[in-house]
């Protein structure tokens, strides 16, 4: 990563039930996905968006917490 004084705001998402599905998105004009985490009930996946990684796509029963508040799904 290039060292641009690039700081990104790491977030949680907490799995309330077995098989949440965490999927990273890629940045720039055809956006694909790039990476896939399978969590299960309890499980705790601390992430932050990248010069590579523009959104978060998460499919499943799961606790989220970003500088920005709290969610569930």
């Amino acid at each position: 990563m290039n060292d641009q004084n690039f700081k990104a705001d790491y977030f949680v998402i907490k799995a309330l039930e077995d098989g949440v599905h965490v999927i990273g998105l890629t940045r720039g004009s055809n956006t694909k996905f790039h990476h896939s985490e399978k969590l299960d009930e309890g499980e705790i996946m601390i992430a932050q968006f990248t010069e590579h990684t523009s959104a978060i796509k998460v499919r499943g029963k799961a606790l989220i917490q970003t500088s920005h508040g709290e969610m569930e799904n």
